[in-house]
């Protein structure tokens, strides 16, 4: 454990607080191989218990679609239903994300997930009022944001510092590739099933990756003896934002990611008769890229891509202005996808950035404010788009997105340097 714990009684300067963790230490070499990572018990049950959830999110959110829109018939609460969830995140983010990084991080997963199966659950209960389903929709959103922080602060245990990015690299695609078959099994599941049906269906895979959890998993009592809540999570943000270097890696994990999102909420306005293609090419895109990115290149490497890559995310959608022949559009998003992949030198950076006792609050934020964005990227194309084409609407908020990662440059360059020098001391 860090020097710099975390629970001193005193705690008077935020840069010390996030100084990188004694590198001092040497450790054995660690192969890289996803092959190598799935022989990691423990990562290979968080593994697979994320696997299940995103695939029930996937489904829950595809059946609580199609019901509000059966019901409403109303676009708005149909996209807010689908995705209002995102928004939830940023509360947890605000108050208990401290929570990822008790005492007793396994026992806080378990617990969190019985929280989602309770909620999916109570989905799948027939004639249940729209506004206690929206109520449901943000409770789970706020407690999957926990629990998201606290598997990342437990992945950041069970696999060595140099397999992290390989780790996250293979969750991101399986993330995607989860996204893609979940809504293509939902669509199917509900031609034969009603909604509450494939809420049970969903419920039960949620079950089933807490039994993994709890089955492979075991405790890491390493943390600081603190006690977490409101306080101790703003104790922690205030000390995250203290430094330029580290806002400006958040800027770029979530700002630049959330607005090429946006970009893909309008391909259904830009061509409807190809929509399908386009959002299937930006994940084929975002699959090889974590693919690459994350499996073939060493640490070096992706940190000296990472810029690159913020680059390809945004600078293909420029394209729409000109509203080419769908084959081109279609070839310039599957491109673009492969940028998606710049969150992982970043997300690197960051993890270099954060000591030992507060590695799941920090990487809960990071994911609550990357899904928040998402969101409200989406919002910002949708309102574009009401007053401009959108074609225009992808490319203004594609050249925004561009600009905010020159922008930064210099910021992120100086917190790698900051990072690099820490390291050399």
């Amino acid at each position: 454990m860090s020097a710099l714990a975390f629970g001193a009684p005193k705690w008077t300067c935020p840069k010390a607080f996030f100084m990188p963790s004694d590198t001092s230490a040497p450790t054995a070499p660690s192969p890289t191989s996803y092959r190598a990572l799935l022989s990691n018990r423990e990562f290979t049950g968080l593994y697979v218990s994320f696997t299940l959830t995103v695939a029930a999110a996937t489904l829950s959110g595809f059946a609580l679609g199609t019901l509000v829109n059966h019901q409403t018939g109303s676009p708005f609460l149909t996209a807010v239903s689908m995705y209002g969830a995102t928004f939830a995140t940023v509360l947890g983010a605000l108050t208990l994300m401290s929570v990822a990084d008790g005492r007793r991080p396994r026992r806080t997963l378990v617990v969190l997930q019985c929280v989602s199966l309770a909620g999916l659950a109570a989905q799948a209960i027939p004639g249940l009022p729209l506004g206690a389903r929206f109520g449901l929709l943000l409770i789970l959103g706020f407690f999957q944001s926990l629990g998201t922080g606290t598997r990342m602060g437990l992945l950041a245990e069970v696999v060595p510092t140099s397999t992290y990015a390989p780790a996250r690299s293979l969750m991101n695609i399986t993330s995607g590739g989860m996204a893609i078959l979940g809504y293509a099994i939902g669509a199917v599941l509900l031609r034969h099933l009603a909604p509450q049906e494939v809420f049970t269906i969903a419920a039960a895979l949620t079950g089933l990756g807490l039994v993994v959890v709890a089955a492979t998993v075991r405790e890491h009592s390493i943390r600081p003896t603190r006690r977490p809540g409101l306080r101790q999570t703003w104790t922690t943000n205030v000390a995250l934002f203290s430094h330029s270097g580290r806002r400006a890696l958040l800027l770029n994990l979530w700002v630049p990611n959330g607005l090429i999102v946006g970009c893909a909420a309008l391909f259904i306005s830009y061509a409807p008769g190809h929509a399908g293609a386009l959002l299937a090419a930006g994940s084929a895109g975002m699959l090889l890229g974590d693919l690459i990115v994350g499996r073939l290149l060493t640490a070096d490497q992706r940190r000296r891509c990472a810029f690159a890559l913020r680059l390809l995310l945004a600078a293909p959608h420029l394209l729409f202005a000109l509203h080419p022949p769908a084959p081109v559009v279609t070839v310039a998003v599957f491109v673009a996808g492969a940028g998606y992949a710049a969150t992982l030198p970043l997300q690197e950076q960051l993890l270099a950035l954060t000591p030992d006792s507060v590695r799941g609050q920090v990487q809960g934020v990071e994911s609550a404010g990357r899904m928040t964005w998402q969101g409200i990227g989406a919002g910002i194309a949708g309102i574009l788009a009401q007053y401009l084409t959108p074609g225009t609407a992808i490319t203004t908020v594609a050249a925004v997105s561009v600009a905010v990662t020159v922008g930064s440059r210099p910021f992120v360059v100086r917190a790698r340097a900051v990072r690099v020098g820490k390291a050399e001391t």
